[in-house]
């Protein structure tokens, strides 16, 4: 944990942290969300036993409630204010495992600000172009099973949100998660896209004889970071260069969503 916890800071560029700074954010008490923070805290990985014997609710709530403060100062690129939004406890949550609460409070700031300023603004703006390029990466990668899920009305919006919200902490186990988010942080959180795709084709067969797909998507199975990694790694070499270069962008640039817009550029 110590040494994962070094990497993931080298990573993310953190190489400085502030006691002081951290204090004096939680003194200055409740924070516009800090109901919003109280109401999804204590459900937080809430069967995972090794995760709250080490971290427990107090501390989540001390980090999002300072992030909710320190946000404050951050802007995103399409001015849109980057806010606490359901789902950011969950991503807090792996720093928290991994870090001390300083630590965890400053990287989680850094990662939110600098890799996914954009699936934290209130419209959860980087989330659903996120969506929208799962659906557009699926069809080129798997067009039989994209379309299959089609016929049954599910498309990423549906399935997938959580998943791509919390780049796939939401999955149990932890174990594995943390494995995951060592390869997002080195290669780039946007590939968390494909390695829900991978997910996807892992259950492949068991999706596609199913009457009610949606059944086997709401509780997807445990992760298992090495296949996920192994598959994710094989299916950016299918990706063409233009639709990759939105899935780079589309955590951080506004932009993306309008060209998102533009039908068939990429099938």
């Amino acid at each position: 944990t110590s040494l994962r916890s070094k990497i993931w800071k080298h990573f993310l560029g953190v190489y400085h942290v502030s006691a002081n700074e951290y204090v004096h954010l939680i003194k200055k008490g409740k924070s516009c969300v800090y109901d919003k923070v109280r109401n999804d805290t204590f459900r937080t990985l809430a069967t995972d036993k090794k995760f709250l014997e080490r971290v427990n609710e107090e501390m989540l709530i001390r980090v999002l409630n300072a992030l909710a403060w320190k946000m404050k100062s951050f802007s995103t690129c399409g001015n849109q204010p980057i806010t606490y939004v359901q789902g950011m406890n969950v991503l807090a949550a792996p720093f928290l495992f991994t870090m001390s609460e300083i630590d965890a409070f400053f990287s989680f700031a850094t990662f939110i600000q600098t890799c996914c300023p954009l699936y934290v603004t209130p419209t959860l703006q980087g989330v659903h172009c996120g969506l929208k390029l799962l659906d557009q990466c699926l069809q080129i990668l798997d067009p039989k099973l994209f379309n299959y899920l089609k016929s049954k009305n599910l498309t990423a919006e549906i399935y997938a949100l959580s998943s791509v919200l919390t780049l796939c902490a939401c999955t149990p186990p932890l174990e594995q998660v943390l494995k995951l988010w060592d390869f997002l942080f080195a290669y780039g959180v946007h590939l968390n896209i494909l390695c829900v795709i991978a997910q996807l084709i892992l259950i492949r067969d068991q999706l596609l004889e199913a009457q009610s797909p949606m059944k086997l998507l709401r509780t997807m199975p445990e992760l298992n970071a090495k296949s996920v990694i192994s598959l994710t790694v094989q299916l950016v070499q299918q990706i063409p260069d233009k639709l990759y270069d939105l899935l780079v962008r589309h955590p951080f640039d506004s932009s993306v969503e309008n060209a998102l817009k533009k039908k068939n550029q990429f099938t």
